[in-house]
């Protein structure tokens, strides 16, 4: 289950837009929560650090460091008091460094189980997915990160609130692989769900194969669909089959399933979880998150850069439970 639930801070109220929902998670898991802040030299100090005679330089810099960490350990301390972490464990971690990397090892060292953190924080960047923070931690991390969409935090507001059935759509590929969003989205959906019944809805998005000419669509269109349908409905009847099996009495999960073709994966998958498209469930209006694998049966080294992932990142207003096949993790060489 989900025993350590980490929230990378950096000070901004954007970035503590997390807290609640990694709040909610710890509370009904019986877990802890660790706020985590990565500090550093403000950058209007380094012309001055510069500056400085060559023998000074490394004394003033340790000063500097020194002072923005007690900073960072103090105001996590005031956000572990504050009456919305009432009852939870909570636990405060400062480091110094690159925000990446420095939290990356933090995860791997202290078996973190999920990481919650918002989509943008105080750095102006337009979007995290490209080059940044979130989409690093995204690539690189052992643990499932839950990305929030910065702007969009009526849907976080909705996950984090006690009692509401929570629905989350989970895209899948046919591959063992982008199975791996299953289970860590199964678990996320009952914490946030509880004492309410949570729901999966598992999805695959059929695309065909392209036809040279008119007369090879008219004579293999209809066979070509009919079987790639054959195959998703079998594969998605046994993943139903085994998941309500596991996982779902024994979480509380109501699970459904659907099939769709259609040659843009990631318009599609963002369609089916907001406004509940091709779901077979037209009562539901859509889903309060996406869970994704960052690798699936197409050979792509990286779904995070330029592919289907980083599209669906970009593109929802929902968040998005972001799982890094385990076997798959290895140590990024630069971050």
């Amino acid at each position: 289950m989900l025993q350590r639930i980490l929230v990378p801070l950096d000070g901004s109220l954007r970035a503590e837009q997390a807290i609640p929902v990694a709040a909610r998670i710890a509370h009904i898991s019986g877990g802890t929560l660790v706020l985590l802040q990565v500090t550093g030299i403000p950058l209007e100090y380094e012309p001055a650090l510069y500056a400085s005679y060559v023998a000074q330089t490394p004394f003033y810099a340790q000063e500097l460091l020194n002072a923005e960490l007690a900073k960072a350990q103090y105001y996590l301390v005031d956000l572990a008091q504050s009456e919305r972490l009432k009852g939870i464990t909570t636990e405060t971690e400062v480091r110094s460094g690159a925000a990446a990397p420095a939290i990356l090892e933090f995860t791997r060292a202290q078996q973190v189980d999920l990481i919650v953190m918002c989509s943008h924080g105080r750095t102006g960047f337009t979007r995290w997915a490209l080059g940044s923070v979130a989409q690093k931690i995204a690539r690189h991390s052992p643990a499932p990160v839950l990305v929030l969409r910065e702007g969009n935090f009526e849907h976080t507001d909705r996950v984090a609130e006690a009692a509401q059935p929570v629905r989350a759509l989970v895209a899948l590929d046919g591959s063992p692989l982008a199975e791996a969003a299953l289970v860590p989205a199964a678990q996320l959906v009952a914490s946030l769900a509880a004492p309410a019944q949570g729901a999966l809805h598992l999805a695959q998005i059929v695309t065909l194969p392209m036809l040279r000419s008119e007369q090879d669509y008219k004579q293999h269109d209809g066979e070509t669909r009919k079987q790639a349908l054959q195959e998703a409905i079998g594969y998605l009847s046994t993943v139903v089959d085994n998941l309500r099996n596991k996982w779902a009495v024994a979480l509380d999960l109501k699970v459904t399933w659907s099939v769709a073709v259609n040659e843009d994966v990631a318009d599609a998958i963002i369609r089916m979880a907001e406004l509940g498209e091709e779901t077979g469930a037209y009562e539901v209006q859509g889903c309060d998150l996406i869970a994704m694998a960052t690798h699936g049966r197409g050979g792509l080294q990286r779904w995070l850069l330029g592919s289907i992932t980083e599209r669906v990142l970009d593109g929802t207003k929902l968040p998005l439970l972001i799982v890094r096949p385990q076997g798959l993790i290895t140590p990024p060489t630069s971050v």
